[in-house]
């Protein structure tokens, strides 16, 4: 008996959203994106029905969060070097570092999901015959899905 293979999810992949293919993908990818955007994006019944608008919307607002969070970071001593001390400055700097990681991190899992629900597959790219930490992004042949 042939057992299917299983979907490859690459690196960055959200938790709790289902891989591509599977039966629940797009229903796990909507209540993802929607916990990544502002509550009131759950007010527009479009994004429910079209998901890739949901996807590329998330996409906007978490490339915009890594972008608020950088200029924060950038002009944090100088905003903030005369109301607060020294080392309040040092700990706003570290949950900028903090809070960056995990923004960039949310970015990269969205426009994961934006790529799925296009119709894009993921495929583990190989270096020296061993799996790479990178993935390889094959374009559905027909353009976006559905």
């Amino acid at each position: 008996m042939i057992t299917p293979m299983a979907a490859y999810i690459p690196p960055g992949w959200p938790t709790g959203v289902h891989p591509p293919g599977s039966e629940d993908f797009e229903a796990t990818a909507i209540a993802w994106l929607l916990d990544v955007v502002p509550p009131d994006f759950r007010l527009h019944g479009v994004l429910r029905r079209h998901p890739a608008a949901l996807a590329a919307m998330a996409r906007h607002h978490a490339e915009a969060c890594v972008e608020g969070a950088r200029a924060g970071y950038r002009t944090a001593r100088t905003e903030l070097g005369e109301a607060l001390p020294p080392h309040a400055v040092d700990a706003v700097l570290a949950a900028y570092r903090t809070e960056g990681r995990r923004l960039a991190a949310t970015a990269k899992a969205v426009a994961l999901i934006e790529q799925a629900l296009r119709g894009d597959t993921f495929t583990p790219r190989m270096r020296n015959g061993l799996p790479d930490a990178g993935e390889g992004v094959a374009r559905h042949p027909h353009g976006a899905a559905g």
